[in-house]
C-alpha cells in the first residue's frame, strides 16, 4: 500500500474516533496508576505491614517497569502488529491490578506492580502507534491533542480519585477499579481494532537490545529514586547513574553491529524525534514536580485532607486538558516550535508565584495556568517526534517517547525531593519555595533550548518539515 493509500485509508476509517475514545481510555488508565497511589499508601502501608522501602518500592516497581520495557513493547508492535501488543498489554494490566489489590503481602504488593507496569509497557507504545497510523495531517493533530489530554489529565484526576477511593471503600480499590475498566475495553477494542499492517518479514526481535536498553533504563530510573533519598553525592546514587550511562554507551554499540537492531541509531537522532523527546522530557518532570510539590505542601503545611488536596488538583487536571486540546487545534497553524517555546514560558511563568507567594489560593492558581502551558508540551512533543515518523516504525518512535516520559517523571521526583528536603522534614515553606523556583528556571532555559532545537516548518498546514532553520 502506498503512502497516499495508506493516508486515505486511514482517514476513511469510520471507528477511528471511537477507537481513539477507548485507547485514550486505557491510556488514562495508566498514567492515573502512577499518582493514583500517592494518598492511599499511609493506609496500604498500615494495612499490609509495609515499611518506608517497601511503600517507595509500591511506587518505583511500576515506573521502572514500565519505563524500562517501553521500547521492547513498540518494538513488538512494529513487528508483530500493535492489535496484539494491546490485547495482551492491557490484560496483563488489567489482571495484575487485581492481583495488588488482592495483595496481603509486601511481596504480592510490588510484584503485582511490577506485572502492572509489565502490562503498561506493552499497551501505551503500542496504543500511540495506531493512534498515528489511523489519523494523517490536521485530524492527527487534534486526536494527539485529545490523547495528551487524557494522559495528563490523569495524573491530576489521579490525585483526586485516590483520595475518594481511599477515603470510601478503601486502598484496595486504587487498583480493583481498573478490573472492569480494563475487562470492558479490551472486550471492545478486540472486537473493533483492525488488523494493522505488521513489518516484520525476516526481522527478528532483538533480545539482547532489549535486555540493554532495558537494564539501562532501569538503572538511571533507579539512580534518580536514589538521588531522592539519599542525595546526588551519595555512592549509591552515582553508581546507579554511572552504570545506566555506560549501559547506553553498550546499546549504541551493540546497535551498529547486529543485523535487526531493536533501535535504527539514526531514527533517534533524527531532529525531530530528539526534540520531542526532549519537550516530552522536561513537561513530564515539570508535571511530577507540580504534583510532588502539590501533594507535600497542602497536606503538610496547609493542613488539607486527602480528600480535600484531590479536589484542590481538580483546576489544575481541567488546565492540563485545556491546554493540550487547544495545542491539538493550533499546532498546524502556529507550528511546533512557536507553541513549545509558549507552553515552557507559560508553565515557567505559572511556577514562579509560589516561589513569591505561597498560600492555598495563589498556589493553586498560579499552578493551574502554568499547568495550561505544560499541556500545550504534551501535544507538542507528540507532534514533532512523530510527524515524519514512517508506519513501521511508529511503534518504536512511541517507545522511544513513552521511555522519555518515565525518565522524565523520575528525575522530576528526584530533584524536588532533593530541593525541598528540609521542607519535607520540618514542614516549613521555604524549601517548597526553593524547589517551585528551580522548576521555573528549568522552564525558562528548556524554551531556549526549544526554540533552538525544535525544527521549523514550511507552509504546509497539516505537516512538519524538518528545515536548517
Amino acid at each position: 500500500m502506498t503512502t497516499t493509500d495508506e493516508a486515505t485509508a486511514r482517514s476513511a476509517d469510520p471507528r477511528r474516533w471511537r477507537l481513539l475514545g477507548l485507547l485514550g481510555l486505557a491510556q488514562f488508565m495508566l498514567i492515573l496508576d502512577v499518582t493514583v497511589v500517592a494518598i492511599a499508601l499511609p493506609h496500604m502501608g498500615a494495612d499490609l505491614g509495609l515499611g518506608r522501602d517497601a511503600l517507595t518500592w509500591v511506587v518505583s516497581a511500576y515506573t521502572l517497569a514500565f519505563g524500562g520495557l517501553m521500547l521492547l513493547g513498540g518494538r513488538s508492535a512494529d513487528l508483530f502488529g500493535p492489535k496484539p501488543v494491546v490485547l495482551a498489554g492491557l490484560s496483563t494490566f488489567t489482571l495484575a491490578s487485581l492481583a495488588t489489590g488482592l495483595a496481603t503481602s509486601a511481596e504480592l504488593a510490588i510484584g503485582g506492580r511490577i506485572a502492572q507496569g509489565i502490562g503498561a509497557a506493552m499497551l501505551s507504545p503500542a496504543a500511540l502507534s495506531i493512534v498515528v497510523r489511523l489519523f494523517d495531517g490536521e485530524e492527527r493533530n487534534r486526536a494527539l491533542g485529545i490523547w495528551s489530554a487524557l494522559g495528563a489529565g490523569g495524573a491530576a484526576i489521579g490525585v483526586l480519585l485516590g483520595g475518594a477511593l481511599t477515603a470510601g471503600p478503601g486502598w484496595e480499590w486504587v487498583f480493583l477499579i481498573n478490573v472492569p475498566v480494563g475487562v470492558v475495553v479490551a472486550t471492545l477494542l478486540a472486537r473493533q481494532l483492525p488488523a494493522l499492517p505488521t513489518w516484520g518479514g525476516d526481522v527478528r526481535l532483538d533480545l539482547v537490545g532489549a535486555l540493554i536498553v532495558t537494564a539501562s533504563t532501569g538503572l538511571l530510573i533507579l539512580g534518580f529514586i536514589e538521588a531522592g533519598d539519599g542525595g546526588w553525592t551519595s555512592p549509591g546514587t552515582a553508581a546507579l547513574l554511572v552504570a545506566g550511562i555506560l549501559g547506553y554507551a553498550l546499546l549504541a554499540g551493540w546497535l551498529r553491529r547486529t543485523r535487526h537492531p531493536l533501535i535504527d541509531p539514526a531514527l533517534v537522532t533524527r531532529r525531530p524525534v530528539l526534540s520531542g523527546t526532549f519537550v516530552l522530557f522536561v513537561a513530564t518532570g515539570l508535571m511530577v514536580a507540580v504534583f510532588f510539590l502539590g501533594t507535600f505542601y497542602l497536606q503538610g503545611v496547609a493542613g488539607h485532607g486527602p480528600l480535600t488536596t484531590g479536589l484542590l488538583f481538580l483546576p489544575v487536571a481541567a488546565a492540563t486538558m485545556v491546554g493540550a486540546q487547544l495545542a491539538g487545534r493550533l499546532v498546524g497553524r502556529l507550528g511546533a516550535r512557536t507553541l513549545g517555546m509558549a507552553g515552557l514560558l507559560i508553565a515557567g511563568a505559572g511556577l514562579v508565584v509560589p516561589a513569591i507567594s505561597m498560600t492555598t489560593p495563589t498556589t493553586v492558581v498560579a499552578v493551574s495556568v502554568g499547568s495550561a502551558g505544560l499541556g500545550v508540551l504534551f501535544v507538542v512533543a507528540a507532534a514533532t517526534a512523530l510527524s515524519q515518523v514512517e508506519p513501521h516504525l511508529a511503534g518504536v518512535a512511541s517507545g522511544i517517547l513513552s521511555t522519555f516520559h518515565e525518565l522524565g517523571a523520575s528525575l522530576g521526583a528526584a530533584v524536588m525531593s532533593g530541593v525541598a528536603a528540609a521542607s519535607l522534614v520540618d514542614g516549613s515553606t521555604a524549601g517548597f519555595e526553593r524547589a517551585y523556583l528551580v522548576a521555573a528556571v528549568i522552564a525558562a532555559l528548556a524554551a531556549v533550548l526549544a526554540g533552538a532545537l525544535i525544527p521549523g516548518r514550511t507552509a504546509s498546514p497539516t505537516t512538519y518539515q524538518e528545515t536548517a532553520s
